[in-house]
C-alpha cells in the first residue's frame, strides 16, 4: 500500500528538527519559537513529556501520552509487557480485543476492504461512556491497517496553526486521532472540513485587503474521533465521518476475563480466583477501566491481608471498604436514589434541587452519577423531574407504594 508505520521515515521525509534545529518546516526539541513548526517548549507542540507524546527522535521517552498508550495507563497495554506498578493490558489486534463485538465484527469489514481497495480507511468516529476502549480500538486499527498514528485531543489543538501543522506532517494512510473531538475550537473545526472531504487544506494569510487564502493539498489520511458527548458535536462535523459507532457497556462474563487476562500478565499478582474475578467484575459498572482500576486496590488488600491471593471473600472486602455495592453503586450512587426515595417519597424531583441535597455540582450528578443509574433503570427522567423506579426500592430493600406523585 505505499504506507509506513517508521516514525523515523516520518522524522526523515518530513523533517524534524532535533535538539537545537532551527528548521522552518519541522518540528524541533528546544523551544525554537519559529512559526511553522511545534516547539518542544510550547504547550501545543510535541516532545516526550507532552501528552501527545512525541519528540525529534519519533515518539517520546514515554512512549504514547495520556490520550494514548502508556504503562501506567488503567485501560490496556501490550499484554506481553509485564508492569508492575499498575495492572493493564491493552491490546494491539482484534485477536486480543475483549468485547464490543458488533463494532469489531463491522471494522474487520471495513478495514479489509479498504486495504484491498489500498485506500485510507473512512473517517471513524467512536462515541459513547468513558472507559469503553475508545482509545484502544484507534490503535488496533493503526495497527491493522500497517501504518503510523498520530494522536491528540480536541483541547490541546487552540488554533488553526496547530491543526494545520499536525495535518501538514501526516503521511499518505496515516491515522490522526482526535480524543473529545466535540472540544475543538469551532475555527478549528471548520479547518477540519476541507481536509476530511477533500484532502485539502485552506489557510488565510495576512490580515485587510493584504489577505489571501493559500491551498495546500494533504495526502490521503484516516481521521479517527472519539466524544463521550456526541450530543455536543455539531452536523457539519458528525456528517462528515464515514464509519459512526457506538460503544456500550461490556458484561460481567466480559469483564471478568479482562482482569484474569490482566492479573495474569502482572507478576504484581499472586493469584487470582476465578470467582473473585467475576466479582469484580460484576462490581466494575461495565467498564473495562473501571474493573482495572478495581483490580489494583482488590491487589493491594489482597497484599496486606491474604499473602497476595486474591480470593472471592477478600475481593468482596475490598469492594465493600471501598463503598463500592454488588451491583458497582458507589455510596454516591446510594446516597443519589436514598434522597429521592426517602426524602421525596417517590415525587419527581429537579436536577438542581438532587445536588444541593448531595452538596455536588449539577454537572457531576447529571454526567458521572446518573449515566449508570438509568442505564440499570433506576432512574426515570421525566419533564416534572427524575423519579426513582420500582427496581430501586427492591435493590435498597425499601418497599414499593405505588403513588400518583409518580405519574
Amino acid at each position: 500500500m505505499g504506507y509506513t508505520s517508521s516514525m523515523e521515515k516520518n522524522r526523515d521525509t518530513k523533517g524534524y528538527g532535533d535538539a537545537g534545529d532551527a528548521d522552518g518546516a519541522g518540528y524541533d526539541g528546544a523551544g525554537d519559537a519559529d512559526g511553522a513548526g511545534y516547539d518542544g517548549a510550547d504547550g501545543a507542540g510535541y516532545d516526550g513529556a507532552d501528552d501527545a507524546g512525541y519528540d525529534g527522535a519519533g515518539y517520546g521517552d514515554a512512549g504514547y501520552g495520556d490520550a494514548g498508550y502508556d504503562g501506567a495507563d488503567d485501560t490496556w497495554a501490550d499484554p506481553t509487557i509485564k508492569i508492575n506498578a499498575h495492572i493493564s493490558t491493552r491490546p494491539q489486534s482484534f485477536s486480543t480485543y475483549i468485547g464490543q463485538s458488533h463494532v469489531v465484527g463491522n471494522l474487520k469489514v471495513y478495514i479489509e476492504a479498504a486495504r484491498r481497495r489500498e485506500k485510507p480507511l473512512d473517517h471513524t468516529l467512536f462515541y459513547g461512556p468513558p472507559g469503553l476502549g475508545k482509545t484502544t480500538l484507534a490503535n488496533i486499527i493503526a495497527n491493522e491497517m500497517g501504518t503510523t498514528i498520530r494522536t491528540t485531543t480536541g483541547p490541546t489543538i487552540e488554533k488553526q496553526g496547530d491543526l494545520a501543522a499536525i495535518l501538514t506532517n501526516l503521511n499518505a494512510g496515516d491515522i490522526l486521532f482526535i480524543d473529545e473531538i466535540h472540544r475543538l475550537h469551532p475555527s478549528v473545526e471548520e479547518l477540519l472540513y476541507p481536509a476530511m472531504e477533500d484532502y485539502r487544506l485552506d489557510i488565510i494569510i495576512g490580515q485587510g485587503p493584504a489577505a489571501r487564502t493559500v491551498t495546500m493539498d494533504l495526502p490521503p489520511f484516516t481521521l479517527i474521533g472519539a466524544t463521550t458527548r456526541a450530543g455536543m458535536l455539531t452536523s457539519p462535523l458528525r456528517d462528515r465521518f464515514g464509519i459512526i459507532m457506538r460503544l456500550e457497556y461490556y458484561s460481567q462474563e466480559e469483564l471478568a476475563t479482562i482482569v484474569v487476562n490482566a492479573a495474569q500478565s502482572s507478576p504484581s499478582v499472586g493469584t487470582l480466583d476465578t470467582d473473585a474475578a467475576s466479582e469484580i467484575g460484576s462490581r466494575s459498572r461495565g467498564t473495562p477501566r473501571i474493573a482495572l482500576r478495581t483490580l489494583n486496590r482488590i491487589r493491594d488488600f489482597a497484599d496486606v491481608y491474604n499473602g497476595g491471593k486474591i480470593t472471592k471473600a477478600i475481593a468482596q472486602e475490598g469492594m465493600n471498604r471501598i463503598g463500592v455495592d454488588p451491583i458497582g453503586l458507589t455510596t454516591a450512587d446510594v446516597g443519589y436514589l436514598r434522597a429521592m426515595i426517602e426524602v421525596y417519597k417517590g415525587a419527581p424531583v429537579g436536577l438542581e434541587t438532587i445536588a444541593s441535597m448531595l452538596s455536588e455540582d449539577r454537572v457531576t450528578v447529571e454526567y458521572v452519577i446518573e449515566p449508570y443509574l438509568i442505564y440499570l433503570g433506576f432512574v426515570h427522567k421525566t419533564p416534572r423531574g427524575r423519579v426513582a423506579t420500582e427496581q430501586a426500592y427492591q435493590h435498597l430493600g425499601i418497599p414499593w407504594t405505588a403513588t400518583p406523585l409518580r405519574s
